[in-house]
């Protein structure tokens, strides 16, 4: 035998030997007589051994020709297009194949997209040959062999329907179907090419977990149709990561529809009273304050806005801080509530306090979920006038609101005269103000209490209120700012 032959025996490739023997000897003379006949056998071995990948995690744009075994997981539709300077048209056939390492489209063209439209099958296990590049949904490959292997085994699971946690990076063609947690609205931007491009999302979740899901251009405005608690189906929707986190994005191919079914969605929250510096977690529990909504300026000149709600359940409670369009949320007193991906931040007078912001999600309960460890005593004893009350420590209601302030309320100037009128105690309250406006809300790490003033106070004021207490409500007669304290 002569040394192209025994390279070529030691080489396990699908390549044949005439072809084989073709190209060394187009090495010799491409080498001009820099190599013989076995360094170019050798050179051309290793370019054959370098193709093989040991799975699809392993592909990478860039690449030359790579072959690997994988099982078909979904086929696309058959597409006919026109190419330039070529009479006949072209076809091309996208399938999604996958191994126990990941999975990845691979892209038919001509005679082998008309013959798998004809005869593919899911769940076929192929040997695949061709080449990377990066394409709109990441890595694909673009075939120039397929072949179906019957002898060998690749153990994927092949899903008709999705559930959250089957999700994983790379799949296309997914249907998931989920309860809306959360809808956000559509925004605008420009894309490279001068063209305005247009964005929303949703976070929807079943018994397995949740996602963020991302709608573009066309499908965008589904989001305007859509309403928390409103159980849908993700049709072709494909996997995306960011910052870490894996999105269901949803383009022109595929849809959100309304579908008439109780999905379950039960949040793993985290209990208050556990809540760690730099932690993101969900919490869930009952509204007992809520702020109005404030716009501030960014460095950059836009506007931003918030909006602060504190939020109890059986352990404690945490301020929480709803950021850009979270602060829109319909969020009431007594409302019980999951907030999902907050930060732990340090907040005023070293407590801890909830950021909810571009990836969290803000959804109202109609029942406290089981397991969640929250409180729900409003759907015991809360109505919208008494949302504050139906949380506190003793079970009693508050019974004021932002309309029921007292024409008879002193101002801060006014000297501490501690006496009694015929509908109310006497009493002295400190606490830091955890709601500004009218009513004023005053913490004290305690217990929160209600006080009608004209004071202007701020949030994070530490005061000292003197006057008449009715119902939990303080009418006060006057407010001292303690000095240092106001922020």
């Amino acid at each position: 035998m002569g040394v192209i032959e025994d390279v070529y025996d030691d080489l396990d490739t699908d390549v044949e030997f005439e072809k084989f023997e073709a190209a060394v000897k187009d090495k010799v003379e491409q080498m001009g007589g820099l190599a013989d006949e076995e360094t170019a056998a050798m050179l051309i071995a290793h370019e054959l051994r370098d193709e093989e990948v040991n799975g699809i995690a392993d592909i990478e744009p860039g690449m030359e020709d790579v072959k690997f075994l994988a099982k078909v997981v979904s086929i696309g539709e058959l597409r006919t297009f026109e190419r330039d300077d070529e009479d006949e048209d072209g076809q091309v056939i996208n399938i999604e194949v996958a191994d126990e390492t990941g999975r990845i489209r691979v892209s038919l063209w001509d005679g082998m997209a008309a013959g798998a439209k004809e005869n593919l099958e899911v769940g076929t296990v192929l040997r695949v040959g061709g080449r990377p590049k990066e394409g709109y949904n990441g890595v694909e490959v673009s075939a120039s062999k397929v072949e179906e292997d019957i002898d060998a085994e690749v153990d994927v699971q092949v899903l008709d329907t999705y559930r959250v946690e089957d999700l994983a990076l790379g799949l296309s063609d997914v249907n998931l179907e989920g309860t809306i947690l959360d809808t956000g609205t559509v925004r605008t931007f420009d894309r490279d090419d001068g063209t305005e491009g247009r964005v929303s999302n949703l976070s929807i979740g079943d018994p397995t977990g949740r996602i963020r899901v991302t709608l573009w251009d066309e499908r965008a405005d589904l989001v305007e149709e859509l309403e928390t608690g409103e159980s849908v189906e993700v049709v072709d929707g494909y996997v995306r990561e960011r910052d870490g986190s894996l999105e269901l994005h949803v383009g022109s191919r595929g849809a959100v529809e309304v579908i008439d079914e109780d999905i379950e969605y039960v949040p793993e929250t985290t209990d208050i009273e556990a809540l760690e510096l730099g932690q993101t977690v969900d919490i869930a529990g009952g509204v007992i304050e809520s702020d109005g909504k404030r716009t501030f300026d960014r460095d950059d000149g836009s506007q931003g806005q918030v909006r602060n709600i504190r939020v109890k359940d059986d352990t404690g409670d945490i301020r929480v801080a709803l950021w850009g369009e979270k602060a829109d949320t319909d969020v009431d007193l007594a409302d019980y509530v999951v907030i999902t991906d907050v930060q732990i931040k340090e907040g005023w007078q070293d407590d801890l306090e909830a950021s909810a912001g571009w990836r969290s999600s803000v959804t109202v309960m109609d029942d406290a979920p089981d397991g969640t460890g929250g409180s729900n005593d409003a759907d015991a004893t809360a109505t919208s006038d008494q949302g504050l009350g139906a949380f506190s420590d003793d079970g009693s209601a508050s019974g004021s609101s932002a309309g029921d302030k007292s024409e008879n309320v002193a101002s801060s100037g006014a000297s501490a005269t501690g006496t009694s009128d015929e509908s109310g105690e006497p009493v002295e309250f400190t606490g830091t103000v955890v709601q500004a406006g009218n009513p004023v809300i005053l913490d004290d790490g305690s217990q929160t209490k209600t006080v009608e003033t004209d004071a202007d106070l701020g949030l994070g004021d530490e005061v000292t209120v003197n006057g008449t207490e009715t119902d939990d409500r303080i009418d006060a007669e006057t407010v001292e700012v303690h000095t240092g304290a106001q922020r």
